[in-house]
């Protein structure tokens, strides 16, 4: 684990591998925060969770933000939901990174958090590590805390709230080759109405919307930064026909993967 503005050379690097998590505390407003192509405009004291998916770019000199980065071998989200609780709400449960702010009280929380991190990574002694693994962990539950409490109307049924998490987890790992909510109401073991209408009692999108956002980060993410082909990109994404690919594409981005691609470089 290591905390960095990116500005370094050593931190500049971090933005460029591929397994990290970072967890990133915004200091001061930022206009333009380049996220998978997207734009993020970020006010002071919000906290942007990226997972090791997201290409991120960052200006070259000192930013106003200070990260968390980890990786899957200091702590892994998936291997250990069951102590977190994060996987669908905090991480792998938008097609966006999630962004929260925190009121006066739980900010103070999170920079006594940030503190003995940087704290530990200064004095690096023998229990260092489980110390950082503790303090990520506590980081991690009270962010999800406060998104479950913030998403939860008072009384609302805590178990129809795990359906929509759930329903995000599977999303997340098999979107390349399940389009169709029929073939995530099977893995549920529930019906195609029964998670459509939890989720328009619960939530502000649609199943379909869910999967359809996620298939098209990931293309926009491939279009942009990998070197795949239009047809690479439709057969890795699960389509038999890159026709139909690109009409998928050009529904959500109202460009055709070319004209998205050559219009995002023309703006570099």
């Amino acid at each position: 684990m290591v905390l960095t503005d990116f500005s370094c050379a050593d931190g500049r690097n971090l933005l460029e591998e591929s397994n990290l998590y970072k967890i990133i505390w915004v200091k001061k407003d930022i206009d333009s925060l380049l996220i998978d192509g997207c734009t993020y405009t970020l006010k002071k004291d919000e906290f942007i969770f990226c997972t090791p998916l997201n290409v991120i770019e960052i200006a070259p000199t000192r930013q106003a933000i200070v990260s968390v980065v980890f990786n899957r071998e200091f702590y892994c989200i998936r291997d250990n939901d069951d102590e977190v609780s994060c996987n669908g709400l905090l991480f792998y449960g938008s097609s966006s990174p999630v962004i929260i702010m925190p009121d006066a009280s739980e900010r103070k929380i999170f920079e006594q958090i940030y503190a003995v991190i940087e704290e530990e990574l200064i004095e690096r002694n023998r229990s260092h590590g489980e110390m950082l693994r503790v303090m990520l962990k506590r980081l991690i539950i009270i962010s999800t805390r406060l998104i479950e409490t913030r998403s939860r109307p008072q009384g609302e049924a805590s178990d129809r709230l795990e359906v929509i998490r759930a329903f995000h987890v599977l999303v997340e790992k098999n979107f390349k080759t399940h389009h169709k909510l029929t073939n995530y109401a099977i893995l549920m073991q529930k019906s195609p109405k029964t998670i459509s209408n939890i989720f328009s009692e619960h939530s502000t999108t649609t199943p379909l919307q869910v999967i359809n956002e996620r298939v098209f980060v990931e293309a926009r993410r491939l279009l942009l930064y990998s070197k795949k082909s239009i047809v690479d990109i439709s057969t890795t994404l699960g389509y038999k026909d890159a026709s139909h690919f690109s009409k998928f594409f050009k529904r959500n981005a109202g460009l055709s993967p070319i004209k998205f691609k050559n219009k995002f470089l023309k703006n570099q």
